[in-house]
């Protein structure tokens, strides 16, 4: 009974050992934050703790908007401080996605699209749609009137949700590619109860009625661009993936401009 005893609680302690390495290897791969090299990293199945690093992330920038909130200094200053900090603090890798996808949408042959995103050089289209994302959000984030902290965290999760859908639910359309490993790794299922559960839980327990109205339209926003950008490429690339992150993220700024104060204070 004590060694069944010892190698339950063994097994436990492996358990949560990985899912901490591999958590916090999500952490190293999607962000810039300088984390140890030294703590034990995971990077298999990371693709299941993104919802959970952008509720971190929005969260982090939600800290830096109430400090520079306090100073003093004017809302759209600061929305464009958060958005730079946004930018510099994912080290920009889903916007170079995002221009990557709007070069290769670019091409009318449906055949090429795939070879323009893999030029590394910027094209007219990708520098117009980082112009777009980057204004939207901004604009957006200076003009919300409820919490701001609550939004970016929504922002930024329910970007990475969406990602997480296009793995499971599309197949890569390269043989290899950065984000290549995401698909070959993911349990669908297991992962996406995961990731789908963890925002869920934060939407209803945490945000209540606002929350579940956020829910409603990132999942819409989500998916729909999920199966759009399948329809047009014929599978998803790293590059799509971060397409889906940033215009997640911009659109659903936009949505929560015109949920009115009120809601947000049935929080």
């Amino acid at each position: 009974m004590l060694k069944l005893l010892i190698r339950s609680l063994r097994s436990a302690i492996a358990f949560v050992h990985f899912q901490i390495s591999s958590f916090l290897g999500s952490v190293i791969f999607y962000t810039r934050i300088p984390l140890p090299l030294s703590l034990p990293l995971h990077f298999q199945r990371i693709a299941r703790w993104a919802p959970g690093v952008g509720l971190l992330l929005g969260m982090a920038l939600g800290v830096i908007d109430t400090l520079l909130g306090q100073l003093g200094m004017p809302i759209l200053t600061r929305s464009a401080i958060i958005i730079a900090a946004w930018i510099g603090i994912t080290g920009a890798l889903h916007l170079d996605g995002v221009m990557d996808t709007a070069d290769g949408l670019g091409v009318y042959d449906r055949e090429k699209r795939l070879k323009v995103m893999l030029d590394s050089r910027t094209g007219a289209f990708g520098a117009i749609a980082a112009v777009i994302i980057i204004l939207l959000k901004t604009t957006a984030l200076s003009e919300i009137e409820g919490d701001r902290t609550l939004s970016l965290m929504a922002a930024a999760a329910w970007g990475r949700w969406g990602q997480l859908i296009a793995i499971a639910l599309y197949p890569y359309a390269k043989p290899t590619g950065k984000g290549a490993m995401h698909k070959q790794n993911l349990k669908p299922w297991p992962d996406l109860t995961l990731g789908t559960g963890m925002l869920l839980l934060w939407s209803f327990a945490v945000a209540g009625f606002w929350g579940g109205i956020i829910a409603i339209a990132g999942g819409a926003i989500a998916l729909s661009l999920g199966y759009w950008l399948h329809r047009q490429i014929g599978g998803h690339t790293g590059d799509t993936y971060g397409a889906i992150v940033e215009t997640t993220e911009a659109l659903l700024l936009v949505v929560i401009t015109l949920i009115p104060p009120d809601v947000g204070e049935l929080l």
